[in-house]
Order: structure tokens, then sequence, then C-alpha cells
């Protein structure tokens, strides 16, 4: 879609009074500066959408939650942290911050 269509497109919106005024300028301004909002939407939808499980949980549902979210299996994402764990310990700091960040289910 060109750029002449959508800001016609904003134009028909505000006409039938789906955009208020101060919507359509920002919308016209963000196509206009060339900002694209959409580049980074599949990136905080998918952190977005990051939750602890309360199904598949051995300690705290961090492995569980990220298995759903990446459809990999927990038990590859648990072998992921005990190797980190051993690994300088950098699974355990890592679990422990995803533990206190991450909301349940």
């Amino acid at each position: 879609m060109t750029l002449s269509d959508e800001l016609s497109k904003l134009a028909e919106l505000r006409a039938r009074g789906t955009l208020t005024d101060e919507e359509f300028t920002r919308a016209k301004g963000r196509l206009l500066d060339g900002a694209d909002v959409r580049s980074t939407e599949p990136f905080a939808s998918a952190v977005n959408a990051l939750r602890r499980s309360r199904g598949d949980r051995k300690i705290a549902g961090v492995c569980g939650g990220i298995a759903r979210a990446t459809g990999m299996e927990s038990w590859a994402w648990r072998l992921i942290f005990v190797a980190l764990l051993l690994w300088g310990g950098a699974g355990l700091l890592v679990y422990v911050l995803l533990w206190i960040f991450v909301p349940s289910d």
C-alpha cells in the first residue's frame, strides 16, 4: 500500500468519525515521519505473551512458560538452565530473574 493510499484511508476514517482529530494527527505524523511501528510488534507480543506455567513446573514454572512461548520442550529448557548453571552459575541468575519478573499465568 502506498503512502497516499494510507493517508486517504486515514482521512476517510476521520471523516466517518472513527478517528478523532488528535488520533488522525498522530497517525499522519507517523506515516510522514517514516517510523515503522509494526517492525517491533512481533517481538513485543512475544515478550508480553511470556508467562510462567502453573501446570508444567518443577520449581517456579519458568522453563514451562518459556517452552510454551518458544515451542521447545520444557525438559530442553531445563537442560539449558542446568548447563548454564554448571558453566559459571549464569543459569541460576537468569532463572531467578525470570522467576521474579515474569508473571504467572
